[in-house]
């Protein structure tokens, strides 16, 4: 098991939070998605280890931009 830690910028709100998470969790092998609004903190477990291309695309994808 691997697990990921990022810090995302722009989210504000629950929905930001729940479209963070579901991008996220549509990445092959994860297992589980944690998101600290207030930080911007975002932990990731998976079965495997991510790229950090993989997981930027899927924030992008979700409107927000990873900046650690």
């Amino acid at each position: 098991m691997a697990s990921t830690t990022i810090i995302v910028t722009g989210m504000t709100c629950g929905h930001c939070v729940s479209s963070v998470k579901e991008e996220i969790s549509e990445l092959p092998g994860v297992t589980d998605v944690r998101v600290d609004l207030e930080s911007g903190r975002v932990e990731i477990d998976s079965t495997a280890p991510l790229s950090d291309e993989q997981i930027r695309a899927a924030v992008a994808e979700a409107g927000y931009e990873v900046v650690a």
